[in-house]
């Protein structure tokens, strides 16, 4: 990595955005270590000032209508002028009875009142003939206008520390909305000045306030306007979060690519025996998605591609071609599975193909025995092996390859940005191709993936099945069990899917380990069970009983979703289908339909249904493509959860709302694009404030990557 340009530290006028939030006046340890958890803070880590900065409002509460006791309607907000007239507190012994509080203006009388209120406190708050501005939602009680609990109670003088547009917070048990709405005005005080990296031209054109202005808008609104999430302020919070995304992402792709690639030379040889050896024809997606790759190969910068296609496009025939190309030019591929299960299948499907057009093809998993992998690490490190088939832990490991050119990973959403670059490190000048059987809409592509070139599969290889989807309540479970038994004993194989492993005290789901003793009264020894929480011994070996079809019925969890080929299997039951997402709905049902026979997917689910349920379960049976089944997934669900980026590290936002401001995000990849081009170093005035940008937005880890110059 260049030294000096990019070892700059942090600019020393973020400083106040970055202080841990304990040195704030009221914030103690119980409370710095619940903020820390709320805020997700890394572990040993506390949260920092930005944090409260980027915890956007849900809502909007406008206290500024006051009219008067006479003019306030029912259920309405208002900010009352009051005069206290009388206390009526509860009898002695009678805690339920309400403390009452009866007050007027020159419009009218109202009561205030409060439950269980001890201590006093009420009649501190409202003295007897004094004036008071009270702040609340008008009720009625016996034909009487009242507030309970009032949210707010101030003295005249103090009547500016009463917010009459007041934001609402998401929070968590134990932190009060009152407690973080004076963190969030301490905080927005100190942002500091900052230069612009929005070009002035887009400001006027958008009418978009400058950053420490749009921040002042959202958390500490004049009016309720300034805050929605539609307004210019957020629009600009929302497009500043897309852009420092995708000036990341760019910075990752300029390092990927630029000009460390070797240009291959193929000759065709070895790629022509392989399609020879293939049982079927390749389509005509497959063939444009090889001629891609292939092309990217044969360039001098380095490949950096996202192979994505929906379940069963032939993805994997696609990558073999890919490999096949590389040993032509000599040098070795490396494909990586998530798990050992996927690896070993990968492996099995390639192998024979390989054997018969000569390549050397090995598999390494943590299983093997020590002679055997030091057999294997040698035939790798001497060239004799062309494709090593492995998970993840391929590229962490003592594994020395003679001339790794091409990385194949599976499943890339398990597989974020940081992995990218590390594994780019292994082989210098390594082509990486990544595929996805997750269907991306394209908005997410770019969120995740602007860093990477793409091919689409979108055909299914000939003699792929239609799968039959019927939606059924699980009140029919009786007739259920009937026709399976009935397709079992006619030679068929089932999967039976559910959402947890054990029953929960919270979620009334039938767990897979209570389903599956339940199956086993009917089905015997002929219904296994498989979960996450298996060992993966236990786990492969009940997949090969299964695939040896020794085995009818495979009760699991979602650890099939992925990638589990069993031609013979033609039935898939998904039990609360109502609680899986579209995409892992989608991606199960790919699970049959393999073979040569018809498959039948029934989807089971549990009244009552919400509306978004019955979408789902609707769009699955209607449809089975994959992309479309992404964009509709993405409008029921937001994009946070499409690509489990909880889990994977992968960016969900806190600015930006997809569906609004999912305009911004081109617009943003386009902006990022053209600075990197115009200014590849990031210097100067323009560059500086790209760099605060990325700061802000802890996008920071992509600072060393920029180019000196």
């Amino acid at each position: 990595m260049p030294a000096g340009v990019n070892s700059l530290p942090r600019p020393e006028r973020l400083s106040p955005l970055f202080r841990s939030l304990r040195s704030i006046k009221g914030v103690g340890d119980k409370l710095a270590a619940l903020l820390a958890r709320f805020f997700g803070a890394p572990e040993g880590q506390e949260a920092i000032a930005l944090d409260i900065l980027m915890h956007m409002p849900s809502g909007i509460v406008d206290r500024r209508r006051q009219v008067g006791i006479a003019g306030a309607g029912l259920g309405e907000i208002v900010t009352l002028a009051l005069h206290v007239d009388r206390h009526q507190p509860p009898p002695r012994g009678k805690p339920h009875v309400p403390h009452r509080v009866f007050a007027h203006d020159a419009s009218g009388d109202i009561q205030l009142v409060f439950f269980r209120a001890q201590g006093g406190w009420v009649e501190k708050a409202l003295p007897v003939g004094e004036q008071r501005y009270v702040s609340g939602q008008i009720g009625f009680f016996n034909g009487e206008k009242q507030i309970t609990h009032p949210d707010y109670i101030v003295e005249p003088e103090k009547f500016d520390t009463l917010p009459l547009v007041e934001p609402v917070y998401p929070l968590t048990a134990g932190l009060s909305s009152r407690a973080l709405a004076k963190l969030v005005r301490q905080v927005v005080d100190t942002v500091p000045d900052i230069p612009e990296w929005i070009e002035p031209a887009t400001l006027s054109q958008r009418r978009w306030p400058n950053f420490a202005q749009a921040m002042r808008m959202v958390h500490l609104p004049a009016a309720p306007g300034d805050a929605e999430i539609w307004a210019p302020a957020r629009q600009r919070l929302a497009y500043d979060e897309y852009l420092a995304g995708q000036l990341a992402l760019q910075l990752v792709r300029t390092t990927m690519v630029s000009a460390k690639g070797i240009a291959r030379q193929m000759s065709r040889s070895v790629t022509d025996k392989v399609s020879s050896l293939l049982p079927y024809s390749l389509t005509k997606g497959q063939l444009a998605a090889i001629a891609e790759i292939q092309a990217d190969m044969a360039s001098p910068d380095r490949m950096s591609r996202l192979l994505q296609g929906d379940v069963g496009a032939g993805k994997t025939v696609v990558a073999l071609m890919a490999m096949a190309s590389m040993a032509e030019s000599g040098a070795q591929s490396a494909l990586m599975a998530p798990t050992e299960i996927l690896a070993s299948q990968h492996f099995k499907t390639l192998k024979p193909i390989c054997e018969a057009a000569g390549l050397g093809c090995e598999l390494l998993t943590g299983k093997m025995s020590a002679p055997e992998r030091r057999a294997r690490l040698a035939a790798i490190a001497s060239g004799e092996t062309s494709i090593v088939v492995g998970t993840h832990a391929l590229f962490q490991s003592d594994i020395e390859f003679k001339d790794l050119g091409l990385v194949v990973v599976d499943e890339q959403h398990r597989f974020g940005v940081h992995q990218r670059l590390a594994l780019s490190d292994k082989g210098r000048h390594t082509d990486l191709l990544v595929m996805t059987a997750t269907p991306i809409p394209r908005t997410l592509v770019l969120t995740h993936f602007g860093d990477m070139a793409v091919s689409t599969l979108r055909e299914k290889p000939g003699g792929r099945q239609p799968i039959d989807t019927a939606v059924l309540s699980i009140n029919d479970y009786d007739r259920v069990i009937a026709r399976l038994k009935a397709r079992l004993d006619a030679g068929a194989q089932a999967f039976w899917v559910c959402p947890l492993v054990e029953e929960s005290e919270h979620l009334q789901v039938v767990a897979a380990e209570d389903r599956f003793a339940e199956l086993q009264k009917t089905f015997g020894d002929k219904v296994a069970l498989v979960h996450g929480r298996m060992s993966a011994a236990a786990k492969q070996e009940v997949m090969q009983r299964f695939s040896a079809n020794e085995l009818k019925l495979l009760v699991a969890t979602t650890v099939i979703e992925v990638g589990v080929d069993v031609p013979n299997a033609s039935i898939m039951i998904i039990e609360h289908a109502e609680r899986f997402g579209l995409a892992q709905l989608h991606q199960l049902r790919g699970r049959v339909g393999r073979g040569s026979q018809r498959s039948a997917c029934l989807l089971l689910y549990k009244e009552p249904l919400s509306e978004t349920a019955k979408a789902r379960l609707e769009t699955i049976k209607s449809t089975e493509d994959g992309f479309l089944i992404a964009e509709r997934d993405l409008e029921l669900r937001g994009q946070g959860d499409l690509l489990g980026t909880r889990q994977s590290g992968m960016p969900g936002y806190r600015l930006a709302v997809p569906d609004v401001h999912r305009h911004l995000l081109d617009f943003a990849h386009d902006e990022a694009k053209a600075l990197l081009e115009r200014n590849p170093g990031l210097v100067g005035p323009e560059g500086e404030a790209a760099r605060i940008l990325l700061y802000l937005f802890r996008k920071d880890l992509a600072i060393p990557l920029i180019r000196a110059g």
